[in-house]
């Protein structure tokens, strides 16, 4: 208990510090006029470095909580690492998403629509990507285990999905 208690403190201060970054990031672009490509490549190198963070910290978080046996976690490591490899094309849609939606400022009906049917399709591929593993995980751990893996996984990504979408300012109407 008192592993999973520090694993989940040191992601929930990660995250949230991580929030000043699209916030400065916002401010400035309000603050002073930047060239596009300059906000750009700011955006893209702010969420780089945020994903690389959240990749390690995930892996921190499930390392500290799974009791695994040497034999599982044989098993179990290349496993996470393939399913992450996919988890990771996957969010870069999300990502892509929110880098698009940080560049439009005066967002049209049309877009929005857009934005809004894409971020649900990006969700529903982390579920499809889940279901696809679930047999995968159940052949190097127990159901309790691969149980326990998916909570772990799910809370991590509702940590992160709650730290993105407080960091980025609502769609105006």
């Amino acid at each position: 208990m008192k592993k999973s208690t520090v694993a989940a403190l040191v992601l929930s201060g990660f995250l949230f510090s991580g929030e000043a970054l699209f916030a400065q990031n916002g401010a400035a672009q309000t603050a002073q006029p930047v060239a596009d490509r300059d906000r750009a490549a700011s955006i893209d190198e702010e969420i780089a470095m945020l994903r690389s963070d959240l990749r390690s910290t995930r892996k921190q978080v499930v390392a500290a909580n799974m009791k695994l046996t040497e034999a599982e976690a044989e098993k179990f490591w290349p496993i996470y690492d393939q399913y992450v490899k996919e988890l990771v094309d996957i969010n870069n849609a999300k990502y892509a998403l929110i880098k698009e939606y940080l560049q439009n400022t005066n967002m049209t009906d049309e877009q929005a629509d857009s934005l809004s049917k894409r971020w649900v399709e990006v969700d529903a591929s982390v579920v499809q990507l889940r279901l696809k593993y679930i047999p995968i995980f159940r052949k190097s751990l127990s159901a309790k285990g691969t149980a326990m893996f998916f909570q772990l996984d799910r809370r991590v990504q509702m940590m992160i999905d709650l730290q993105l979408a407080s960091s980025i300012p609502l769609i105006q109407p």
